[in-house]
């Protein structure tokens, strides 16, 4: 038994919120600090082959809920927290395939969505995140000013933002000052 119990604090508990910049009737940009469920980092197992078809069987089946971000290495994000037990489950279905280990804890999800949500993020990473080259469901890791990210396109004018927590209030920042010009919505989790 524990000495003491753990608090869990939001990480962006303490991030700015509320609207900035410009009026209504200009493009808006929205933030969202999404909830602090789970994350997953799966790492393929040499010569383990395809697994293409087994990964999504260990995410929660929402769309774009596995994120590829390097050669035999995915994330698998999900909104519900996963119990250790959760967790086993689903390492036993990879079996010597693939190993998971639970960044839950360590990583942030902030979502980030509106008619100019492209140029905002240009402002901040190389990718080049046009439709036509990054569609929707994509991932790629990229710095964003200076913090390693990985992003993902969720939907044709949204995209989610995936950074270790210690870094997580200062991209919130950076994103909420390159979205100044087109007017941003800033929605934390108090």
């Amino acid at each position: 038994m524990v000495d003491f119990a753990l608090l869990h604090r939001s990480a962006l508990a303490g991030a700015r919120s509320g609207s900035f910049g410009a009026s209504s009737t200009r493009a808006r940009i929205t933030l969202n600090a999404l909830p602090e469920g789970h994350v997953l980092q799966v790492l393929a197992a040499h010569g383990s082959g395809d697994l293409q078809n087994l990964i999504p069987q260990i995410g929660d089946g929402a769309p774009h809920a596995v994120r590829p971000y390097g050669p035999g290495q995915w994330f698998v994000v999900g909104d519900a927290p996963l119990s250790a037990a959760d967790i086993s489950g689903k390492a036993a279905l990879l079996a010597s395939k693939a190993s998971i280990a639970d960044q839950s804890h360590g990583r942030i999800r902030i979502g980030v969505s509106g008619a100019s949500v492209e140029a905002v993020l240009a402002k901040g990473t190389a990718v080049d995140l046009d439709r036509a080259s990054f569609a929707i469901g994509h991932s790629a890791m990229t710095l964003i000013g200076h913090i390693s990210a990985l992003i993902t396109r969720t939907g044709a004018d949204s995209f989610e933002l995936m950074v270790l927590r210690g870094f997580a209030e200062s991209l919130w920042d950076e994103l909420v000052q390159m979205s100044l010009e087109f007017g941003v919505d800033a929605k934390t989790a108090d």
